[in-house]
């Protein structure tokens, strides 16, 4: 095994893409899991087109990445939202989003830690929002953001002595399709989160790219357990 790797699941768009193509930048070799295939071309070498929801699909991909290739970098980017107010909140939706936003990051770090420990050294990063400092409409997605803020906090310490670290960045408002989809330009709601932006712009994927790479380097070692806020400042106060 020559070359340091990385998976990033649901990294084929939006901040996954983003994620993946600055990894890249920083020497990483990067193996992107998603549902699409990437637009970027520099990703689509070492792309697999999979349903992560899929158990057993996701364990057997990333146990073959692992199995052959030096995999010290794990992002668990891949999520959804499904917005709703409470009082609409749907329970088919709660299985929906815990199965993909936790679930398949418990898979792919069973897969890939037993290999990290053997190389003693390893980055885990979970990408999860600033929805857990509390929005509305947003029980679900919270709930498994927040879960997996929680989750990444026990893996520092369970894991830390492996020389592997567990961290999240915590994007806030970010410009992608995701957000716009969720959020229509022309509501009053979408106006009053862009001009409510203390820095006074929309964050880009690229944004919270440059948080993972730090989580990411070798020279990190030092920063585990922690949630890095990329907000522009909307969580302050």
């Amino acid at each position: 095994m020559t070359g340091r790797c990385a998976i990033v699941t649901g990294g084929g768009r939006n901040i996954g893409e983003a994620i993946s193509l600055r990894l890249q930048q920083d020497g990483y070799r990067v193996f992107v899991l998603d549902v699409v295939t990437p637009e970027a071309e520099t990703l689509r070498d070492d792309a697999i087109q999979i349903d992560l929801m899929d158990v057993e699909a996701t364990k057997a991909a990333v146990s073959a990445i692992a199995a052959n290739h030096k995999v010290v970098c794990l992002v668990n980017n891949v999520g959804i939202v499904a917005p709703a107010p409470f009082d609409e909140v749907d329970l088919d939706d709660l299985d929906r989003l815990m199965h993909l936003n936790l679930r398949v990051s418990i898979v792919c770090a069973q897969a890939v830690v037993p290999g990290m420990r053997q190389h003693g050294e390893g980055r885990i990063v979970f990408n999860t929002s600033r929805v857990t400092k509390g929005k509305r409409d947003r029980t679900l997605y919270s709930a498994t953001k927040g879960a997996a803020q929680a989750m990444a906090r026990t893996w520092a310490l369970e894991l830390g002595h492996d020389g592997i670290t567990v961290n999240c960045v915590a994007p806030g408002p970010i410009a992608t399709t995701a957000f716009w989809e969720n959020n229509p330009r022309n509501a009053p709601k979408t106006r009053a989160i862009v001009d409510a932006i203390p820095v006074g712009r929309m964050g880009e994927p690229e944004d919270v790219a440059n948080a993972v790479s730090f989580f990411c380097d070798a020279r990190a070692g030092f920063v585990t357990g922690q949630t890095l806020f990329v907000c522009g400042g909307v969580t302050v106060g």
